[in-house]
């Protein structure tokens, strides 16, 4: 074991091109017959000579070093045993390459301390590979292809339980792109292993088995591990069946024109339509012996971040667009927390169709910027405040509020129209927020801050606000779930949410330096940059604790009635809810109650009963439907069997045809089953159409089939006559065609493609 460890650290010494030379820098090197530069002494220095451990290994690589073709020289950092920085350095300069890590890390000792020959046989890793052969019915070792998916699949599942026990789910940015490559590379390796359906999830156990005790939180948030897994896996096989359809035919393409390299469109194509990360793409293309053109994939990547750049330029700036106000103009101080007015705020600009100007004037839409304000500028989700901006005076002067952004240099903008007196640079104005709207505004603000923590407490800690919309009695919440909430899970929230409300929680705003904030638990926007102060909103004395800068209730009682609208996914791992509060919320219900008491109504049922009443009435009505179902096929068959009465001989098979306007594709195959099952020899085509389109399908019995008439050959030629294509099985195949006007030559063909192929 000790000359092992011995040849893996020399071996490893070599890779790294560490110290090539003894004292003063003398060269250590010699010239290979193919010129080709050699290391032969190596420079080896120990930080801790006194340790015991130290000392043997160092004896090791002194003795047994020239049996691998190295002299060793071990340059001690200290004489009295220990190394200190200083003479560590100093001996170090004394190196002509200063290199002093190996690369050693726990898995590659792993690998020599159980005289293994890879990571993937350390007997933790092969656990879980013994799991995926386990379930793939891949054998270990068999051959290098099996043995790369088996590596990839035993190495991807490892990295994403960590991932996602870490709080990442999987998206298509940043770390939720890389854990979905992972994910989606793994299952694919299970496809080329022979698994159709979602295995990945099954291997969970077996990580987390081999890892708890180093990582018990592995082991608690199992059930979670498992759930996002298998989530991403089904949404995966919604699409790579789909997908791998097109590369194939992409490919096929490729190489039919005798081309190495798949074009960077096509590459993209997968990725945009289908999810195919480009990396799976490459990986794909390689096994075919192709290439990838990853510039002209890259190229449509940014083909694509232009338009979206260009449609977000086309909803309008909603900061500033074309005018500077320079420095002259500081930035606005906003004093609206504690409250709605504020007297002596000064006009420091104005803008009026995208120019600085002086003075506006009666029906002008203008942006004024002010030195304080109290309106809140729409920032993290809250929408604006309206109101007033009004001047007193002989002249006067009204500015109606209906907008306000705040600008990269602080300024806050106040969008909207001056309806009276006038207004102009330097003028002293009274902001007046409007309070009705305030209010409602601070009443679904304080409400998304409880619908946060009632879903984190439901649901887990890996739920991340990922978005909002704060409006009167109105909010839009968008938060990171791997699945759609049950409705079991959405009454819980809603009713955590209404209970807070009814706690009656005061509401504490202060600004404090940022470690302290985090040190009380407040919850920050991942990806957001907060300064070295931050504002801090606590709900209950600790109940809910956030960064926020915007404006909410002094009381969680002050919310009123909460009520979640609706929930659903926005895309890829993010959740929306819905909601309204205070007075909307009682707008809903009571529209709601209206609704019920009409549908007890038209059901002659009371509201209590409604459920049981419209369960029974459902019911009914797919008994009913069935009868329908079946009045409807025995008159088919009924049909049918005249249809044979009809037939024509030609040779030793009966030949009919039908045109039966408005019948369905169902019921088309109805009467073509019946007719092939009843007459071993029958060739039946039958035909319907509904508004300019035409449906055809086409039958053969046994007897026919083998005289080599066959379903998918009749249908073909029959629809190509009416301008449409079709195909099938032998004995059963549908199509379609367009041109009514040929339908009758159509069917009447079917007689001289029966002659045909039998001879006659």
């Amino acid at each position: 074991m000790k000359k092992r460890l011995l040849a893996t650290l020399l071996a490893a010494s070599v890779a790294l091109s560490l110290a090539a030379c003894g004292r003063g820098g003398s060269s250590s090197g010699g010239d290979s017959a193919d010129g080709e530069q050699k290391l032969n002494k190596l420079g080896y220095i120990s930080a801790a000579w006194s340790d015991d451990y130290c000392k043997r290994l160092n004896d090791a690589i002194v003795e047994h070093g020239p049996e691998y073709g190295f002299e060793v020289e071990a340059l001690n950092a200290s004489p009295n045993g220990m190394a200190d920085v200083t003479g560590y350095i100093e001996a170090t300069e004394a190196l002509a390459q200063k290199n002093i890590d190996t690369g050693m890390g726990l898995e590659r000792l792993a690998v020599v301390c159980q005289n293994v020959n890879s990571l993937f046989d350390v007997d933790t890793v092969m656990n879980i590979t013994n799991k995926v052969s386990e379930i793939t019915g891949a054998t270990y070792e068999q051959s290098d292809k099996i043995d790369v998916s088996l590596r990839v699949i035993t190495d991807h599942i490892r990295s994403a339980t960590f991932m996602i026990c870490d709080g990442v789910l999987p998206s298509n940015e940043g770390r939720g792109y890389v854990l979905r490559r992972l994910l989606r590379r793994a299952a694919r390796h299970g496809k080329l292993l022979g698994v159709d359906h979602p295995f990945l999830y099954e291997v969970c156990d077996t990580v987390v088995h081999e890892n708890e005790g180093h990582y018990p939180e592995l082991r608690e948030r199992q059930d979670y591990i498992t759930k996002v897994i298998r989530t991403e896996e089904e949404n995966f096989a919604k699409t790579i069946d789909g997908g791998m359809k097109i590369f194939s035919e992409l490919l096929a393409e490729h190489k039919a024109k005798g081309e190495t390299q798949f074009a960077g469109s096509d590459a993209f194509k997968l990725y945009d339509t289908y999810g195919f990360p480009v990396d799976l793409t490459e990986e794909m293309v390689r096994d075919e012996g192709m290439t990838l053109d990853r510039a002209g994939f890259d190229q449509e990547m940014e083909a694509q971040r232009v338009r979206a750049r260009k449609a977000r330029e086309a909803l309008g700036d909603l900061g500033w667009s074309g005018v500077e106000f320079g420095k002259e103009v500081p930035a606005t101080v906003f004093d609206g927390y504690a409250q709605t007015t504020l007297t002596g705020a000064k006009v420091l600009a104005i803008v009026a169709e995208d120019t600085l100007v002086d003075e506006i004037i009666p029906g002008v839409e203008a942006i004024v910027v002010l030195d304080r304000t109290t309106f809140y500028a729409e920032m993290g989700g809250q929408v604006a405040d309206h109101g007033t901006l009004a001047k007193s005076g002989p002249e006067g002067g009204l500015f109606q509020v209906t907008d306000v952004q705040k600008n990269k240099g602080g300024k806050y903008m106040h969008y909207g129209k001056l309806t009276q007196g006038s207004l102009k640079v330097g003028d002293v104005v009274t902001t007046a927020v409007d309070p009705v709207r305030r209010a409602a505004i601070m009443r679904a603000h304080t409400a998304t801050h409880l619908l946060d923590k009632a879903l984190r407490t439901v649901l887990g800690d890996h739920v991340h606000q990922a978005g909002s919309l704060v409006e009167p009695d109105r909010l839009r919440f968008d938060f990171t779930h791997f699945s759609a909430l049950t409705a079991e899970e959405l009454a819980q929230v809603s009713a955590m949410v209404n209970e807070a409300i009814l706690e009656g929680y005061d509401v504490v705003t202060e600004e404090l330096p940022i470690e302290q904030a985090k040190k009380k638990g407040a919850i920050a926007l991942f990806g957001e940059k907060y300064g070295d102060v931050v504002r801090v909103v606590d709900m209950g004395e600790g109940y809910s604790v956030e960064f926020c800068g915007g404006t909410h209730l002094s009381n969680t009682a002050k919310v009123g009635v909460f009520h979640v609208g609706s929930e659903f996914s926005v895309a890829s791992g993010v959740r929306r809810i819905e909601a309204t509060t205070g007075k909307l919320s009682l707008e809903v219900m009571n529209r709601n109650q209206e609704l019920l008491f009409e549908a007890a109504a038209a059901m002659k049922a009371k509201p209590g009963e409604l459920r049981e009443k419209a369960k029974a009435a459902m019911a009914e009505i797919k008994q009913l439907h069935q009868v329908i179902e079946k009045f409807e096929a025995e008159a088919s068959l009924g049909q049918a069997r005249q249809f044979l009465m009809a037939a024509k001989d030609v040779g030793e098979l009966k030949v009919l045809t039908a045109h039966r306007p408005g019948m369905d594709g169902n019921a088309l195959r109805q009467m073509g089953d019946f007719l092939r099952d009843k007459e071993p020899n029958v060739v039946a085509v039958l035909a319907s159409t509904n508004e300019e389109k035409i449906t055809f399908l086409a039958v053969c019995g046994k007897q026919a089939i083998a005289k080599g008439i066959k379903a998918g050959d009749l249908v073909k030629s029959v629809c190509a006559l009416c301008g449409g294509k079709g195909g099938g099985k032998p004995d059963s195949a549908m199509g379609g065609g367009k041109d009514l006007l040929k339908l009758d030559d159509a069917l009447a063909s079917v007689d001289d493609f029966v002659a045909v192929k039998l001879g006659l």
